[in-house]
């Protein structure tokens, strides 16, 4: 039998094998409320660029390189120096930052000068840093 779980959204049950919430009985759905909902939702491409943007910042040597450029303006000799990366591995990961408009550069001089895009960069790299250290 389904343990009934109350929530002010929907009418859900547990499937006490599975743990699995689902809607019951189907004709329960709040079609007004869905319908109000989805101009709201994120759209399919919006979404695709979303995953996109997750998965570049789905490795390990780019956030390090993002924590370091949180924090100043540096250039890639500078960046593999810090990270005991080759100055070629660091700059093919500066491409796909640069591609995902997360980093951008200027030159002074012979030397290239990295930077967060802007502040959303530093936000989102912020929060989820924070997120990650607090307590469970």
């Amino acid at each position: 039998m389904p343990i009934r779980l109350s929530t002010p959204e929907a009418n859900i049950s547990a499937n006490p094998d599975t743990d699995t919430p689902h809607c019951h009985p189907p004709h329960q759905v709040e079609r007004q409320r869905i319908d109000s909902l989805q101009p709201k939702m994120l759209n399919t491409e919006k979404a695709q660029r979303m995953a996109e943007l997750f998965s570049s910042l789905g490795d390990t040597n780019r956030l390090r390189i993002i924590s370091l450029l949180a924090i100043a303006e540096l250039c890639v000799c500078d960046i593999a120096t810090a990270l005991d990366m080759s100055e070629s591995a660091v700059s093919h990961q500066l491409r796909t930052l640069r591609a995902m408009r997360l980093v951008r550069y200027h030159k002074r001089g012979r030397k290239v000068y990295y930077h967060l895009q802007d502040q959303h960069v530093l936000d989102l790299y912020q929060s989820v840093a924070e997120h990650l250290d607090e307590p469970d």
